[in-house]
Order: C-alpha cells, then structure tokens, then sequence
C-alpha cells in the first residue's frame, strides 16, 4: 500500500495509539509494510495465535505482528514477539517460555531499519 492510501486511512482512525504506531512506521520504508498491515480497518483486523507464531519462529528471532496476540496454543521458544496489543494469556505465555514483549512502536525506535525481524500476519477477522 502507498503511503498516500496510509495516509487516508490514518484519517479514519480513533487509537491514539495506534495512529502514532502508523506514523512511525509509515517514515521508515522497511517498515511500510507493518504500516499498511496496521491501518486496514478493524473489523479485518489481523490477529495470530501462539501456536502459530511456534511454528513459524526460528529460536532468538524477533517477531512481528501487525495486530493482536492471542493466546491459543503454547510457546516453546525463547523469542522476542513485538505486536500492538497482547491477550492476557499471551503474555502469560510468552513470559513463562522467556521470551520478551514489545510494542511495535518501541521495536521501530530499536531496530529503525527492521534488521532480523519476521512479519506474521496470521489470520485475518
């Protein structure tokens, strides 16, 4: 998606959040993709669950998803999963396999040229 298409589906957002997460990501064209993930609207609002992140994640990878972690499933690996929201029972999970959470604003400022990172998009509303 250009940025231009982002930039009028920004106007329809109401997150305060997440419109900041759009706009970081949208600066930067290696995250352009996340960006243009995160804008859609939310009744087609992307979510994964654990057990497809574990059997997608490689051990010490970062991954990313543009949207909401559910917590269906185990996690195994030790990985760094940076999402704009997380289910209680994510994060539960997540942490008692060692592994780390993070927004997706807080990867952009760490990793502004989304070195090592893996977009799982999941499923879809």
């Amino acid at each position: 998606m250009r940025k231009t298409k982002i930039e009028k589906k920004l106007k329809r957002k109401t997150n305060e959040e997440l419109v900041r997460t759009i706009i970081k990501a949208k600066k930067n064209e290696k995250w352009l993709e996340v960006s243009s993930a995160l804008s859609i609207p939310k009744r087609k609002a992307i979510s994964a669950n654990l057990n497809e992140i574990e059997n997608e994640a490689v051990h010490g990878e970062t991954i990313v998803v543009p949207g909401k972690v559910l917590g269906k499933g185990d996690l195994s690996k030790k990985i760094k999963i940076s999402a704009f929201s997380f289910s209680k029972g994510a994060v539960e999970k997540i942490k008692k396999a060692g592994g780390e959470i993070i927004s997706i604003s807080e990867e952009i400022e760490k990793n502004p040229r989304a070195e090592k990172i893996k977009i799982i998009y999941g499923k879809r509303k």
